[in-house]
């Protein structure tokens, strides 16, 4: 794993915690976990972070102290034995813990009960405030460790891809073709895949998030491939669209239109934009050409630790928010089309005040 400054981010948490009038955060989903502490655990039971102004801990149990203690050297390491709730409950009084943020996305109601349960139990008078958000905004900004690891991931997803690519062929099933994506990640190096892979043929590929199954490929139709590879934590995503075969008119116009689209968002998004403003650059193009009911998910996402995660770049209203300098986001417009199939192309996005810089190096598109 890379340096990625946990000891920069500690503060600037703690910065956010003043203005909510909160003693201490509970941090528990494990891309938050993370990214503070460097303990890369991927299970949320694995441990939690209880973080005041003054004190800094990773709870966790016997089998993941020794891991922890390696990863996470700025925080201090706290094995419960048998109760979490009530090991919990005696740091609550220790560090003077009446009122405690918690991750409302992460912590379940189950979790909840039992943990403020054990608390009120020894006697504590603990005020639970859900947060929202609060470590995901600083995670929107990436730094230069992160931007590296994000780089190297994708760089892998495209040698993969081109490969598998170059192999395609009429008679292969999108199961197998999904397999030699993760056949090539995992030997290429990858830790893990960011996301099961997509491989949606013919009237599948209208399936924006279709399963691959045991469906044949054959020539002159659509094909989409959806991957990313996960390396030193960090997420690529990268979807193509291909045909076996000299491509219809048809092909050729969904295909030139979802590219132009593709095109005007790169050239138009920079930070300091809202990310409504974002998403109509894409969107204009395809609803102009008369196809904007076929383009019904959002132009892109954040891409991170996780491999979605904020900014959105979303057209709903409730959902906007100003791009920063920093984020890493997808560009991938699509259409879909139920009796014929769809296209979709995504690219990665690293956005400054100028303008965004494309990541990819694979950008081999069809061009008539």
């Amino acid at each position: 794993m890379p340096d990625t400054s946990e000891s920069l981010r500690l503060p600037a948490l703690r910065d956010l915690l003043s203005p909510k009038d909160l003693d201490a955060i509970l941090i528990s989903g494990p891309e938050n976990r993370r990214y503070l502490s460097g303990f890369s655990a991927d299970d949320p039971d694995w441990g939690l972070l209880l973080i005041t102004q003054a004190a800094a801990l990773l709870i966790t149990d016997f089998r993941y102290q020794i891991w922890a203690r390696q990863e996470a050297p700025a925080f201090r390491i706290e094995v419960y034995r048998q109760d979490l709730g009530q090991s919990l409950a005696q740091f609550f009084k220790e560090l003077g813990v009446r009122r405690l943020g918690f991750e409302a996305a992460h912590l379940s109601y189950r979790q909840y009960q039992r943990l403020s349960a054990a608390a009120a139990a020894a006697g504590l008078r603990v005020e639970w405030e859900p947060v929202e958000g609060l470590v995901e905004e600083l995670r929107e900004t990436k730094s230069p460790d992160e931007l590296a690891a994000i780089r190297r991931a994708l760089e892998l997803s495209e040698l993969v891809l081109r490969r598998v690519a170059t192999a395609l062929a009429p008679g292969q099933t999108e199961r197998q073709v999904a397999w030699e994506i993760e056949k090539g990640l995992r030997e290429g190096g990858a830790e893990a895949l960011a996301f099961p892979p997509i491989v949606a043929a013919g009237t599948n590929s209208a399936r924006p998030h279709h399963q691959p199954g045991d469906r044949v490929i054959c020539a002159g139709e659509p094909i989409i491939i959806d991957m990313g590879a996960r390396l030193h934590g960090y997420c690529a995503d990268i979807t193509r669209t291909y045909l076996l075969g000299p491509p219809d008119e048809r092909f050729k116009e969904i295909y030139t239109l979802v590219r132009r689209a593709q095109a005007q968002a790169e050239r138009g998004l920079r930070a300091g934009m809202d990310s409504l403003a974002g998403d109509t650059l894409a969107r204009e193009v395809i609803s102009e050409a008369g196809y904007g009911e076929a383009f019904g998910h959002s132009l892109g996402h954040g891409v991170g630790l996780a491999v979605h995660e904020n900014p959105s770049l979303n057209p709903n209203p409730e959902r906007h928010s100003l791009l920063k300098p920093g984020s890493v986001l997808t560009v991938e417009p699509g259409i879909y089309l139920g009796d014929w199939g769809g296209v979709r192309l995504e690219n990665m996005v690293l956005l400054e005040r100028e303008g965004a810089e494309v990541l990819n190096r694979y950008q081999e598109f069809y061009r008539w």
